[in-house]
């Protein structure tokens, strides 16, 4: 599903790459990002396994990793990770994103302001890299 995205730019090598937003509780989602590289994984929260913990929006938390397949490539999604330039895969700060985030949203003329971290109810996609509803049947140990 492609979305349109805004402009964003590594603050470690200064890399352009495109991105889009997601409200997780708009959403009825968590998130996740994988440890080594760009992508990110959404999970509906209707479609959580039986055995898993109950959570709200937002980051997963480290009980919920095992019921994560891994990443397309080959990382994990952790609750710890943090969104990564698809360039340099240097880890992007939450605080200077600020500065390419707010310009390109809506709703900041009306005052919205960018949570200034990877932890909120707000998840970024970059590139496009994001897996959906990768959860495991059952728990892996």
């Amino acid at each position: 599903m492609a979305r349109e995205q805004s402009p964003g730019r590594c603050d470690q090598c200064s890399q352009a790459f495109g991105y889009y937003l997601i409200h997780s509780g708009f959403n009825d989602s968590v998130y996740a990002y994988c440890d080594s590289c760009c992508y990110t994984a959404i999970a509906s929260l209707w479609k959580i396994p039986s055995q898993a913990p109950r959570v709200d929006y937002g980051i997963i938390t480290s009980e919920l990793e095992p019921y994560l397949q891994p990443c397309p490539s080959r990382g994990q999604f952790t609750a710890a990770a943090r969104p990564r330039c698809p360039h340099c895969t240097e880890p992007l700060d939450p605080v200077r994103a600020a500065e390419y985030i707010e310009p390109h949203q809506p709703g900041t003329a009306k005052g919205w302001r960018w949570q200034q971290s990877w932890t909120g109810l707000y998840c970024i996609v970059i590139d496009e890299r994001a897996v959906y509803d990768s959860w495991h049947a059952t728990q892996q140990a």
